[in-house]
């Protein structure tokens, strides 16, 4: 394999490596990606992405979490792409197709990314979870030290599974230990992304745990899934400033039921992947 040039970018400190497979490239297999994101030995990145062809829209963009699993949303990605398409297409709104159906994107200022998510999931076999009932109040329990606060949590899908648990104080939570158990959760058959909330008036303070990653600066999807279920739950009015780690994201659930997320973008630099990487082993 000769050298394939990447872009790395980041939506708030959420980082991820860009490949552009549009004009031929070998797909990545679970174990190079996990190379290339590899923060000592490889690039490093949260999310590995992969620009395609589409037939219906811009283009299609492919999600590899670090772990090297193959995953079906992300906010802070699609806005990352789709200012790419923006700058190479000199218009100001465009289509980036995923698994889970195109994302109408469009420019919103310097170096910001407007973005339709689309329309949330709350139906309890859509989220996943491992049986019925209701996903605004979850019969949850993690039986661990620490855990005392994190009851009564509510789930949604925003392309990929999220639970949500409303706390007085986000940093009181040991996200680090608690997120993989909760990830893990036999009640989340296809493991889940985490969210620590706490909500001031119209103003989210949000942690997150990401499914095959880890404790992430900033998670699009999340924050739509938030904004979701305490818009469910009556903590706020349809619209919110989520603060992450890494920034402010801002989002409204329209009239229309589609979830809207407005955040920068940012480049940090180009590059190329070296062949021996990508064939290195163990």
């Amino acid at each position: 394999m000769s050298a394939q040039p990447f872009i790395k970018m980041h939506g708030l400190g959420n980082d991820f490596v860009v490949l552009d497979a549009r004009r031929g490239m070998a797909p990545l297999d679970a174990e190079q990606v996990r190379l290339v994101s590899d923060r000592k030995f490889g690039v490093g990145c949260d999310q590995l992405i992969t620009i395609e062809p589409s037939t219906s829209a811009d283009a299609f963009m492919r999600i590899h979490n670090a772990d090297g699993d193959e995953v079906e949303a992300c906010g802070n990605a699609t806005r990352c792409v789709a200012s790419l398409l923006m700058a190479e297409t000199g218009r100001d709104a465009v289509v980036v197709d995923t698994v889970v159906g195109p994302l109408p994107s469009t420019a919103a200022g310097s170096d910001r990314v407007r973005v339709d998510m689309g329309v949330p999931r709350t139906d309890w076999a859509e989220i996943p979870l491992a049986r019925e009932m209701d996903s605004l109040h979850l019969d949850f329990a993690l039986d661990e030290p620490g855990a005392e606060a994190l009851t009564d949590p509510v789930a949604a899908n925003i392309g990929n599974p999220h639970v949500a648990f409303f706390v007085g104080d986000a940093e009181a939570i040991d996200l680090p230990r608690l997120g993989p158990k909760i990830e893990h959760h036999p009640l989340f058959p296809d493991r889940v992304n985490v969210s620590i909330a706490t909500v001031t008036g119209g103003d989210i303070r949000l942690r997150v745990w990401e499914r095959g990653v880890g404790i992430t600066r900033a998670c699009g999807t999340a924050a739509c899934a938030t904004l979701v279920s305490a818009t469910r739950r009556g903590l706020v009015d349809r619209r919110a400033t989520i603060h992450l780690d890494g920034g402010a994201l801002d989002l409204e659930w329209d009239s229309d039921n589609h979830v809207q997320m407005t955040g920068p973008v940012a480049t940090s630099f180009h590059g190329t992947l070296d062949p021996s990487l990508l064939a290195r082993r163990g």
